[in-house]
């Protein structure tokens, strides 16, 4: 029996990277796929195909995450396709790193409305729907510089530290329910973005990390995967760090 057969997970910015490696482990697992990102286009029709060729119902959304409105029509638009989410991980997430003396209110307020707000505006649309099932998994994709803060990044740590915070209170709420929330906080995980970097960089930060090595999108799936299925049933307000040993 795969660990979620039967079960329905919504993903949110996950036409690629980190999003995608989760909704493709959990698609091996035997989860029908909706997923979300702010275009439909190509690069999610290729996910979608991708998606479907492991033999479940997957479909991808456009959706600005940071925008309520746009977010309950997209979540009323899933449960009429699916019929139930049982699992919902919101990923969506950009940086505008600088120094804060460099640091503008736009700068400031799209990293808080795509990485923050986002996480408010799908939890609370999919409440109702968890609510009706009493039953249901959120993970929320924080970052180890929310626990511990990072130079030319306060408005992405403090986007990441508020879903820390976001999780272990919707935890108190939601338990009742048989709803459980929980973050992970990834740390050098290798992407398109962070391979980009000059060797020299990335093996600066290798040298940091008690396992000598960046983490892949594989390793973060693997994570949300446990909190997702019922193997972590018993889990819930917690904090999970993906990173090697680098944030002990």
């Amino acid at each position: 029996m795969k660990l979620l057969e039967g079960k329905t997970a919504l993903i949110t910015g996950a036409s690629r990277g980190i999003g995608k490696a989760i909704a493709i482990r959990f698609a091996q697992e035997g989860a029908d796929i909706a997923f979300t990102d702010l275009v439909r286009n190509e690069v999610m029709e290729a996910t979608e195909k991708e998606l479907s060729a492991l033999g479940v119902k997957a479909k991808g959304y456009a959706s600005n995450a940071a925008d309520f409105a746009d977010t309950a029509r997209v979540v009323a638009e899933i449960e009429k396709d699916f019929g139930r989410v049982d699992a919902l991980v919101n990923n969506a997430g950009i940086t505008k790193d600088t120094q804060l003396k460099r640091m503008t209110e736009e700068q400031w307020d799209a990293v808080i409305n795509v990485n923050l707000k986002s996480v408010f505006n799908f939890t609370k649309a999919i409440q109702p729907v968890m609510w009706r099932q009493a039953s249901g998994s959120v993970i929320n994709m924080s970052s180890v510089v929310g626990v511990s803060g990072n130079a030319s990044q306060c408005n992405y740590s403090a986007s990441k530290a508020g879903i820390i915070g976001f999780t272990k209170s919707a935890a108190k709420e939601m338990g009742v329910r048989n709803i459980r929330h929980n973050a992970i906080a990834p740390g050098f995980i290798i992407t398109e973005m962070t391979n980009a970097l000059p060797e020299e960089v990335k093996k600066a930060w290798a040298e940091q990390i008690p396992l000598r090595r960046g983490g892949t999108p594989e390793d973060v799936a693997n994570l949300a995967l446990f909190l997702a299925s019922d193997l972590s049933a018993y889990i819930t307000g917690q904090v999970i760090t993906c990173c090697g040993g680098m944030n002990m």
